[in-house]
């Protein structure tokens, strides 16, 4: 073995240690401590890094093109690990790309917001957050954007735009799960919500997992023992549950998912009966079963070779992603004006019998759920702590690095 295969291998060992060592200290601290000594000769794209590329023959494509495949790409995927500043050395400018294209375009279409942090939130839940629900549909896969909870899910457009510019300034570098997670955090800031560190060197999916999605994605009218299942089956507990619905305290929400509670709920031909009766003729005046009925396609989204057209422009590229995010009348969560902060108004409205979702109101049938939401109603402070921390977490969920999976030039499809 000559020497720099020797020194390789025990920055390799140096780097374990360290990560060992660390392993238990708070995520903010080990930004300052474990990046700073790491980042040097454990980043994968330092001379000394045993994640190049040209370290490993390529992954067999048919390895990771089904389910059995992505399990042993989580099982494996331990090689490489996530760091603060992966890009420091290949791309530094690549988290102020994307927080600038997010907020320019937030500047236009303020929409964006909840359907960024929407989008991450079924990224992540199927699979990890690996970008596979931005895959499309080709032969022999379907994408998990056809699957019946996806249907209504935006952001694409987003992502496409953030993408095509973090491609002219670092082809080929930043991955489009890092994309996900850094715009929704993004957005949430935008939104009121708090700001959290999130370590990179997440890697896209080779596959897409319609099936999973179609199952393990939560649904607006779970039960709560439902919510705590499927919650817990991706390791949250009944607190990190409670403040991740807290997400629903941005965005609006679309007459057809709640439609039930107002008119038929359970089959009674009758209104949800834990439902504020103030609040019921509200939501009833706002959305009547023919509007719930009528439901508009959504736009066609915008492909990144129209993004990359010269023909387009800018407010054009605009235009179009506006139109991508309109569709029919909907309740905004802030239902009661602009300005609350971020949370407040949500878990104060459950408290009230004014959850306008079943899966959000259910928080307040449980008696550890319900002292959660009395939390966070009266304490906003401990809610965007709670939420910044599970955040974190839900982005760090069965990610894919070095070697596993790869980065794609076009999030849409496999390169």
């Amino acid at each position: 073995m000559d020497f720099t295969r020797k020194l390789s291998f025990l920055v390799f060992l140096l780097c374990i240690l360290i990560s060992l060592q660390n392993q238990d200290v708070d995520d903010i601290n080990v930004k300052l401590e474990f990046s700073s000594r790491t980042d040097k000769y454990c980043s994968r794209d330092s001379q000394y890094s045993i994640f190049d590329d040209h370290s490993f023959p390529p992954l067999p494509m048919f390895a990771t093109t089904s389910v059995e495949g992505r399990k042993l790409q989580q099982q494996t995927a331990s090689v490489g690990f996530l760091i603060y500043d992966y890009y420091q050395q290949t791309c530094p400018q690549a988290e102020r790309i994307i927080r600038s294209s997010v907020r320019s375009l937030f500047r236009k279409q303020p929409q964006i917001a909840p359907a960024l942090l929407r989008l991450a939130f079924h990224d992540c839940f199927v699979e990890g957050c690996d970008a596979s629900v931005l895959l499309d549909s080709v032969e022999g896969m379907h994408s998990e954007k056809e699957s019946p909870p996806n249907e209504s899910l935006k952001g694409f457009d987003v992502i496409d735009i953030v993408k095509v510019e973090l491609e002219e300034a670092c082809p080929g570098v930043v991955s489009c799960a890092d994309a996900v997670v850094l715009a929704a955090r993004e957005s949430i800031i935008l939104s009121g919500g708090p700001f959290y560190p999130l370590k990179t060197g997440r890697r896209d999916s080779l596959s897409s997992f319609a099936e999973d999605a179609t199952f393990e994605l939560p649904s607006p009218q779970d039960d709560l023992s439902k919510i705590i299942e499927s919650f817990s089956s991706k390791g949250f507990d009944e607190r990190e549950t409670v403040s991740l619905l807290g997400a629903h305290s941005t965005g609006v929400i679309h007459c057809k998912f709640f439609v039930n509670r107002l008119f038929n709920f359970s089959g009674t031909n009758s209104s949800d009966p834990t439902m504020d009766s103030e609040f019921l003729s509200f939501l009833r005046s706002k959305c009547n079963t023919n509007q719930a009925s009528l439901m508009s396609p959504i736009s066609k989204s915008l492909s990144p070779s129209q993004l990359i057209s010269t023909s387009l422009s800018p407010s054009s590229i605009i235009h179009k992603l506006s139109s991508s995010l309109v569709e029919e009348p909907a309740i905004p969560m802030d239902f009661e004006g602009p300005g609350e902060s971020f949370g407040t108004l949500y878990y104060r409205s459950l408290l009230q019998g004014r959850g306008i979702l079943y899966v959000d109101q259910q928080l307040t049938a449980g008696e550890e759920t319900k002292t959660w939401v009395q939390a966070y109603a009266s304490d906003v402070s401990l809610f965007h702590k709670d939420f910044g921390t599970t955040m974190m977490k839900l982005s760090n969920l069965g990610v894919l690095t070095a070697p596993m999976g790869q980065i794609r030039k076009d999030c849409r499809k496999v390169s």
